[in-house]
Order: C-alpha cells, then sequence, then structure tokens
C-alpha cells in the first residue's frame, strides 16, 4: 500500500534542503500517516484506516460512513 492518505490522498512531496551556505538538496516531505481504528455502528465491526492528522479531523467532523462513501467514491475513480 502507498504512502498516502485513504481519505484524502495526501502523499509524500519533494522539495529541496537548503543548508546555512544555500546549498540545496533534493528532499521529500512525508504526510502525517496515522493508522486508526472505527467502529462502523451499520456494519457491527472494525475497519483500519491509515489518514493524515488532517483526514483523523476530516473523519471526527463529517463522520465515519460519510467518510468511507469518499474512499468508496475515489477508489471506484482509480486514484
Amino acid at each position: 500500500m502507498p504512502k498516502q492518505c485513504q481519505l484524502l490522498g495526501t502523499h509524500a512531496s519533494t522539495g529541496n534542503t537548503v543548508s546555512h551556505s544555500h546549498r540545496k538538496t533534493r528532499r521529500t516531505f512525508s504526510p502525517n500517516l496515522q493508522s486508526k481504528r472505527y467502529w462502523i455502528p451499520s456494519q457491527g465491526r472494525w475497519i483500519k484506516l491509515t489518514l493524515s492528522a488532517k483526514g483523523i479531523r476530516t473523519v471526527d467532523r463529517i463522520g465515519i460512513e460519510a467518510a468511507l462513501a469518499r474512499i468508496e467514491r475515489r477508489a471506484s475513480h482509480g486514484r
């Protein structure tokens, strides 16, 4: 599985590390990914998701059912 948020699609981006002398070397910026379990009352089971910190806040705001609908929509579009 790629290092990417299942809900938002947040993935690693690239940029430069800039030293004191302004030398630039390439680096990656990794997202703050967390593995979290959610209880789905309608299905009566737990589900484990890999989410960014912003993704966890989004689930808290919209609810797990709506978040799963968005994840399914993302998966069906092949993104």
